[in-house]
Formats: C-alpha cells, sequence, structure tokens
C-alpha cells in the first residue's frame, strides 16, 4: 500500500476502528495484537477498551500475531475469534451465527465459508488454544483449522466474503460500496 493500511480513513474512521468496533460488540475482551510501534493504531482505538498485545515479530509472519493474541487471553476464556484489522466490513449476523453454530454444534472451531470461499472471521474454542499459541509463518490458523477437520463447523453465508485491503485498489473499492 506503501503507508500504513489499517490507518486509512474509511467514511471518518480508520479501518482499524471499523474493524474493531465490529468485533467488540461480540466479545467480552478485545485483544489487539499490534507491532512494536503501536502508538497510531492505540491510538486509533482510544476509548474502546482493548487491550493491547505486541507481537516482537511480525516479521515471522501472521501466525506469530495469533500466537501473541491466543498467549494473552484471560484464564476461563470460552472461545476467541481470530480477525482480521483489514476487513473493516464484516457484518454483525457472521460474528453472531458464528457463536451460535459453536453452541449449536459443539465443534472446536466454526468458520464461515462464502459462496463457497472459506473466510474469517474464525472461532476457536478455549482447547484449541495451545495450539494457536504454537503458530508461525504466514498461514495464520489455516494449519490449524486443516488438521483435524472433524472439530470444525462450516458456516454457510450466501454473500461474498467482505473485503479486506491489501491494495490501493481495494481501498478504492470500499469506498464506493
Amino acid at each position: 500500500m506503501g503507508r500504513p493500511k489499517l490507518l486509512l480513513d474509511l467514511g471518518g474512521k480508520p479501518i482499524v476502528r471499523w474493524s474493531a468496533e465490529r468485533l467488540a460488540a461480540h466479545v467480552d475482551d478485545l485483544i489487539v495484537v499490534t507491532t512494536p510501534e503501536a502508538e497510531p493504531i492505540r491510538a486509533a482505538l482510544a476509548g474502546l477498551g482493548a487491550r493491547f498485545v505486541i507481537n516482537p515479530h511480525p516479521e515471522h509472519g501472521q501466525g506469530t500475531s495469533i500466537a501473541a493474541g491466543a498467549g494473552a487471553l484471560a484464564e476461563g476464556t470460552v472461545a476467541a475469534f481470530v480477525a482480521l484489522a483489514d476487513q473493516p466490513r464484516v457484518p454483525d449476523e457472521v460474528f453472531t451465527r458464528l457463536g451460535a453454530a459453536r453452541e449449536r454444534t459443539g465443534h472446536s472451531i466454526v468458520a464461515p465459508v462464502y459462496r463457497d470461499t472459506q473466510g474469517t472471521p474464525v472461532l476457536f474454542a478455549a482447547g484449541v488454544f495451545p495450539e494457536l499459541c504454537g503458530l508461525r509463518g504466514d498461514a495464520g490458523a489455516r494449519s490449524v483449522v486443516a488438521a483435524r477437520r472433524e472439530r470444525v463447523h462450516l458456516e454457510r453465508f450466501e454473500f461474498s466474503m467482505p473485503e479486506d485491503v491489501d491494495t490501493p485498489e481495494d481501498y478504492a473499492r470500499l469506498h464506493v460500496e
């Protein structure tokens, strides 16, 4: 992007703020994993009551951020969403249905499928947290989801996966939607 994409303005707020507000409405403890240079993100999320965790090795991939966040979960946490900060328009319905599916099915992992594309956010039960804590590399939590498919429930949605922002074209598209 050539600039910090999470701080780009979208409708008067930084992209990261949109993403965090969506998730905050569905969790008791909002954990935001940042790089060591976290001050601009902290400022963008002021007043949300987020807990900030620093990933000391972001250069080692997204898995290290997930591991840092999972390691910071409070004792007694029953389940946790892994959500992306560059996905500002995840409908509330996604979080609600993933949580309801976990309760209904008892599966340890609940992942959304948007028109045949598996995506994010993903909901993980406490029994999976140790695996999340061991993640490394850029594959995120895909290896944990794929390791034992019998513990995964796929919740289907009849709309496309919410856009993420990786390129200037992605950012321009968000302004049109």
